[in-house]
C-alpha cells in the first residue's frame, strides 16, 4: 500500500497539539520545585466532567468526608485545567484516565493510582454519519479526532478490530468538545468523542450511529484518582479514609433505593436534569470495591488496569508524547484497595 503524504503529517499534527499541554504540563511541575512545602492539614482534589468523577460529588454533598474525620477539598476544573494545576502543585490530587496519568508523569508530575473507580463502558464512541454502519466503511473516509488523546485510541482499536489501521482514513484533527458541530458542519464523515460530547453529535446530526464505542473493548480506558507520592507518603491514613468513602458513594449510587437521590445530585453538578444524566451513567461502569480488587491485579491486556496502563504507555511513546516508557511499579499502588 503507498502512503498518503496526508498520513504521514499525523505523528507531526499530534505534536504540534499535544506539546501544548505537555509543556503546560512540564512548566507547572518545574514551578512547584520552588513552591514552599508546608504541609497543609486538607486534602485537595481536583475533578471534572466525567460521570465517575462526577460521582464523588455525592459524598461533598452529603458531608461524609466530615464524617469520617477527614478535611478534604474537591475543586471544579475543566478536564485539562485540572491536571496542569496537579502538576503545578496546587492539587494533592486529581481524576485523570490510567493513560493520562502516564502523561503527566513523564513531565515530572508524578502521580500514583491508588483507586481505580470506573471505566468507559460506551460513552466513548466513534459517531459517524448518515450511511456509514460499520467501522469498515470509514476505510477512505475523514475521521475527526482529538490526535493523541484518549479518543485516538479508541479510534485505533476500532479499525484494528475490523483490519483497518490510521493509514487507511484520513484524520483530522479536532477539539473533543467541538465534535457536534465538526459532524454537523459536513467536514468529517466520522467523529470521535466521549459524553456529552458523543451524545450531543447523535442527536445533533439526524441519523448518524455510534458505530464503534469503549463497551467494544471494555478496560480500554480506566478512571482512577491520582496522588501526588508526597501527599500519599505524608497523609496514607487520610487516604485509604479517602478510598473507603469512595465505595461508600458506588454503594449509594448502584443501590436502586438511593440511585435517583444520586443521580440528581450529580446531575446538578454539570447542569443537567436526573433524566437526561442517567444515560451518561449507564456508559460508565462503576467498580464495586470487590470488582476493583480484580482489576488491580497484574495481568496483560484490557483486563486490569497495569496492562491496560502498558497499552497506553506504547501508544504514547508512539505518538511521541513522551520518549521513555514510564515505570508502571512507581504509577500504580494497589495496596490501599487491597486492604479494605
Amino acid at each position: 500500500m503507498t502512503c498518503d503524504p496526508k498520513h504521514n503529517q499525523v505523528p507531526h499534527m499530534f505534536t504540534s497539539v499535544h506539546r501544548k499541554l505537555v509543556l503546560n504540563l512540564l512548566l507547572a511541575s518545574v514551578a512547584v520545585s520552588y513552591a514552599a512545602s508546608s504541609a497543609s492539614a486538607s486534602l485537595v482534589v481536583g475533578y471534572s466532567d466525567w460521570p465517575g468523577w462526577v460521582a464523588w460529588e455525592v459524598a461533598v454533598e452529603k458531608e461524609w468526608f466530615a464524617e469520617a474525620g477527614l478535611d478534604v477539598t474537591f475543586e471544579w476544573f475543566d478536564y485539562a485545567a485540572s491536571m496542569e494545576a496537579f502538576a503545578a502543585g496546587q492539587l494533592d490530587a486529581v481524576t485523570m484516565t490510567n493513560g493520562d496519568t502516564l502523561v503527566t508523569g513523564s513531565t515530572g508530575a508524578q502521580a500514583v493510582m491508588i483507586l481505580v473507580g470506573d471505566y468507559s463502558n460506551g460513552n466513548d464512541m466513534v459517531v459517524a454519519a448518515p450511511g456509514i454502519q460499520t467501522v469498515s466503511d470509514l476505510e477512505g473516509r475523514r475521521v475527526g479526532v482529538e490526535i493523541g488523546f484518549v479518543g485516538h485510541l479508541l479510534l485505533l482499536d476500532a479499525l484494528e478490530s475490523v483490519g483497518l489501521t490510521e493509514a487507511d482514513v484520513e484524520l483530522v484533527n479536532i477539539p473533543t468538545n467541538e465534535a457536534p458541530q465538526v459532524l454537523a458542519s459536513g467536514d468529517v464523515d466520522a467523529i470521535v468523542a466521549w459524553q456529552p460530547n458523543s451524545g450531543q453529535s447523535l442527536s445533533r446530526v439526524p441519523g448518524s450511529t455510534a458505530i464503534y464505542t469503549s463497551s467494544d473493548q471494555p478496560g480500554l480506558i480506566y478512571d482512577v484518582l491520582a496522588v501526588s507520592p508526597r501527599s500519599l507518603y505524608a497523609n496514607r491514613e487520610d487516604w485509604s479514609k479517602v478510598v473507603e468513602v469512595w465505595y461508600r458513594v458506588v454503594d449509594y449510587i448502584l443501590d436502586p433505593a438511593t440511585a435517583a437521590d444520586a443521580i440528581s445530585i450529580m446531575a446538578a453538578r454539570v447542569g443537567l436534569t436526573p433524566d437526561q444524566y442517567a444515560p451518561l451513567l449507564e456508559g460508565t461502569k462503576l467498580l464495586t470495591l470487590e470488582e476493583a480488587k480484580g482489576y488491580f491485579q497484574q495481568t496483560e491486556g484490557f483486563d486490569s488496569l497495569v496492562g491496560s496502563s502498558r497499552i497506553s504507555d506504547e501508544f504514547n511513546r508512539k505518538y511521541d508524547v513522551y520518549r521513555e516508557p514510564q515505570d508502571l511499579d512507581a504509577y500504580i499502588d494497589a495496596s490501599i484497595t487491597l486492604d479494605l
